[in-house]
């Protein structure tokens, strides 16, 4: 019976992935519900002051990827479910293994193309070379 429970997986059992992923989603409601500008500064402030740490990239996609966009909107739309985050969350593990192949030995890179989800190609690039 998971009637009265927050979610069917505790905490401490989630990937980094997905620790750091709803750390930003904690921060981006608790910005949200004060009336606050969501941006990536203050995500990563909030995350902090919460005791967490996340990968210095994931406020920057968040702040990306609701930019214009009305939370209100997104929150009232929940029917869409998980599938609405898994652009988020896979473009964010395929940053976190482009890292870690990184710091493998040199191997050929493949281009991933996002679709735009979040904005000029160019610019994604340029979040890339910063996160890394």
């Amino acid at each position: 019976n998971q009637e009265g429970k927050m979610a069917a997986v505790e905490a401490n059992a989630l990937s980094k992935a997905e620790h750091d992923e709803l750390c930003c989603v904690y921060a981006a409601l608790a910005l949200f519900d004060e009336g606050l500008e969501i941006d990536g500064e203050k995500l990563q402030k909030l995350i902090k002051a919460s005791g967490n740490a996340v990968e210095p990239y994931w406020p920057v996609l968040f702040t990306r990827a609701l930019k214009g966009r009305d939370l209100n909107d997104i929150i009232s739309n929940l029917s869409a479910g998980p599938a609405a985050a898994a652009p988020v969350a896979a473009a964010a593990e395929e940053k976190a293994e482009e890292k870690e192949e990184e710091e493998a030995p040199e191997k050929e890179e493949a281009d991933v193309d996002v679709g735009g989800l979040f904005g000029d190609e160019e610019d994604e690039w340029q979040i890339h070379q910063q996160a890394i």
